[in-house]
Order: structure tokens, then C-alpha cells, then sequence
């Protein structure tokens, strides 16, 4: 394990100097194609350059990873990458290709950085980076937020990486000779998201301070939003009569007129800490990333999985959090009178909120970025 001096700084981390030479530690973040591929990375950046180490990302030419990982400062690579489909595609022989020069891509960029350490989170775009890492026998540590982790990860498993997961019931979906070196131990979340303070969520909405209505937030997503929205807006009148609602739209869908009590937009940002601790109740996908950060700030959920163009990770993430008790599965083909009845039905029982909340903890994870980088600094 790394040692530590009264400053709390890892050695390894230390910034060497040689006369007037100075070397900093390098560690390679690797992972893209949505939000739920990076954003779990970030917690895990934070405390690595608390440590004083420098850190690189190896992601896509156009993913949205660039812009996000570029956003906080962090040196970007970008090579070639490609998808691997379960199915037959003429477009599977082009990407194999666009693979194969990711690989030599990602070798380059490994060698001249010399990073002591990848940790990926998933993705195909990884897949390359983390064929380069075992080359050059550098350790690497692929984490998966979903239940069943996706097919990415277990490419990367296979070329060697050490998998994380992120419940213990996700062991049984990962080859068996991976097991026994597996660690389970929960999603990363983002600190801010945290320190929320319910009165600036309430002030958001536009609620006054008079207005007692509990607050709802709709969280759309990125990935099919269309359903969801169409629920809620079609709910949108009855729902207001009895709590504010603010309504994540995600991109390129029109957003409903603002009033008292209920506001709109394609994402929120700066918002969302303020939100999450002020909510009452949340609707949203079941990603990885939106479960555990719900279940981080204890809040109840009514889950609506995206079960088609899937592999039905959704589903069984959210089949697990209503087992817990922290959240209620809206059914497939549900309508919005059905998404009406169990958001009045929940926000009518403060008792059967409380419960919800409390069985958040099942999901609790709080340590999770800090014990990947102890992994990730670990002298070997």
C-alpha cells in the first residue's frame, strides 16, 4: 500500500528532483460514448491530483468524453476507435480497422507518457488503450457501473485488466477466472453533487417561500428522453396541482413553458446538487450513473429503464433498486395515468418516502473513489 507522509501526500506521487529535473507520476484514464463513462472518473481525478499526480485521458476524435474531460482541465489524447456489434454489419469490418489504429495510436501515446497505472471506464473507445496498457505491461482496472457490466468491459477483462465493479451481484456476469481478483465496490460520485443545498433547489423551481409543495425532479437524460417527457408532460397538469416539478428535457426536445412551480431545460449543471437535495421525489432513466447518484443523496425514485436498443442493463439495474426498496419501476407500456398514480400515491405517503429513502444506503459508495486510488498508486 502507498506510504504517506504527515502531509498526506503518496510518495509515489512525489514530484522528483534531479539538480533541476523534475518528474511528475503520470496515471491514464481511458473511457467514452456517454456521460455514464466519465463522469464516475471524475471523484477519482479530483484525489489523484490532491496527490500531486499528472493525469491523461485517452478517448474518441468526436466523443462527448472530449469536451467533458477537456472541461476540468485534464490533457486529452484522442485515437481511432470503433464499435463491436453483436450482430452481423459490413460497418464491423470498417471499425476493426479504425480499432486496430487506435491500438498503435494509444501505444504511442503510452510509451512517451509513461503512465504507472489505466484505469478505464468502459466504453468501446477503451478497448484500444487498454490492449496498448497490457502490451507494455502496465497495470490496468476497468470499472463498470452498471449491474451487468457491458460487453467493453469484458473485451478489457479478457486483454488482462483487473475488474471493479460496482455491486457484488454483478460477480456472476463476469467470467470466472476474473472473479477471484474481482473488487466490488460501488460507482464513484461526484463530491459536488453531495453538498447540495435544498433552498437554492427550491429557489430554481421558482417556489416561493410560502409554496409547501414537495418537489419533483424529472431527469431525462441523454438517451431516451422521448419517453419520458411525454409521460411527464402529459401528466403535467395534474402533477402541478399537487408539487413543483423541474424537468430535465436533454438535448433537441422542445422544453414546455416555465411557470411557477415548474421549469424546464435541456441539463443541468451547477443546478443539480441544489435539486437532488431538494427533491422529494426523482423520474428518471436507469443508468448506472443517475441510480447511484440518486441513492448517494437519498433520494426516492420512480425508475422508467430504457429497454429498447439496450441490453437490458437498465432494466436490471432498476430491477434491483425497487428490490431494495428505494424506488418504484414504472411498467413496460405504462401510460401516463399509471406514472400519475404512483407519484401521487408516494408523495401522499411521507412514512413510505422516508422508508424509500433509508434504502438508499444499500447502494451507499462513498468511499469508492478513494479506494480506486489506492489501487491505482499501489507500488508493485
Amino acid at each position: 500500500m502507498p506510504i504517506d507522509d504527515e502531509q498526506g501526500f503518496t510518495k509515489a506521487a512525489y514530484r522528483i528532483v534531479f539538480g533541476t529535473v523534475m518528474k511528475t507520476v503520470t496515471i491514464a484514464f481511458t473511457g467514452g460514448g456517454s456521460a455514464g463513462h466519465v463522469f464516475p472518473a471524475f471523484p477519482v481525478i479530483d484525489r489523484l491530483r490532491g496527490r500531486g499526480f499528472n493525469i491523461i485521458w485517452i478517448g474518441s476524435h468526436r466523443g462527448m468524453e472530449r469536451d467533458l474531460v477537456c472541461g476540468i482541465g485534464t490533457k486529452y489524447f484522442a485515437v481511432p476507435s470503433g464499435k463491436f456489434r453483436r450482430y452481423f454489419s459490413f460497418r464491423n469490418f470498417v471499425d476493426l480497422f479504425c480499432i486496430a489504429i487506435g491500438f498503435f495510436a494509444s501505444l504511442r501515446v503510452l510509451r512517451r507518457e509513461k503512465p504507472i497505472a489505466l484505469f478505464s471506464k468502459g466504453g468501446f473507445v477503451s478497448v484500444p488503450p487498454v490492449a496498448a496498457a497490457a502490451m507494455l505491461r502496465i497495470r490496468v482496472f476497468t470499472h463498470d457501473s452498471d449491474i451487468n457490466p457491458g460487453l467493453a468491459t469484458r473485451l478489457n477483462i479478457k486483454l488482462g485488466a483487473r475488474a471493479l465493479v460496482a455491486h457484488r451481484r454483478s460477480l456472476v456476469y463476469l467470467p470466472i477466472s476474473a472473479r477471484r481478483s474481482a473488487v466490488v465496490l460501488g460507482n464513484p460520485v461526484r463530491e459536488v453533487l453531495l453538498n447540495g443545498k435544498p433552498e437554492e433547489g427550491r429557489r430554481f423551481a421558482g417556489l416561493l417561500r410560502s409554496d409547501k409543495r414537495p418537489l419533483i425532479l424529472v431527469l431525462g437524460g441523454s438517451l431516451g428522453a422521448r419517453e419520458i417527457n411525454k409521460l411527464v408532460t402529459n401528466s403535467l397538469d395534474r402533477l402541478l396541482q399537487i408539487a413543483a416539478i423541474v424537468h430535465q428535457t436533454g438535448s433537441g426536445t422542445p422544453t414546455c413553458q416555465d411557470s411557477r412551480g415548474y421549469r424546464s431545460q435541456p441539463f443541468f449543471f451547477e443546478e443539480l446538487p441544489g435539486l437532488l437535495a431538494a427533491a422529494q421525489l426523482a423520474i428518471a432513466r436507469c443508468g448506472a450513473g443517475s441510480l447511484w447518484e440518486l441513492a448517494a443523496t437519498k433520494t426516492p425514485a420512480v425508475f422508467i429503464p430504457l429497454r429498447e436498443a439496450t441490453r437490458g442493463d437498465q432494466i436490471l439495474n432498476a430491477a434491483l433498486a425497487e428490490e431494495v426498496g428505494m424506488s418504484i419501476t414504472l411498467e413496460a407500456g405504462a401510460d401516463s395515468d399509471r406514472l400519475e398514480e404512483i407519484v401521487m400515491e408516494l408523495l401522499s405517503n411521507p412514512a413510505k418516502l422516508a422508508k424509500m429513502s433509508d434504502a438508499t444506503s444499500a447502494f451507499s459508495s462513498r468511499q469508492a473513489a478513494e479506494k480506486i486510488v489506492e489501487m491505482l498508486v499501489e507500488n508493485k
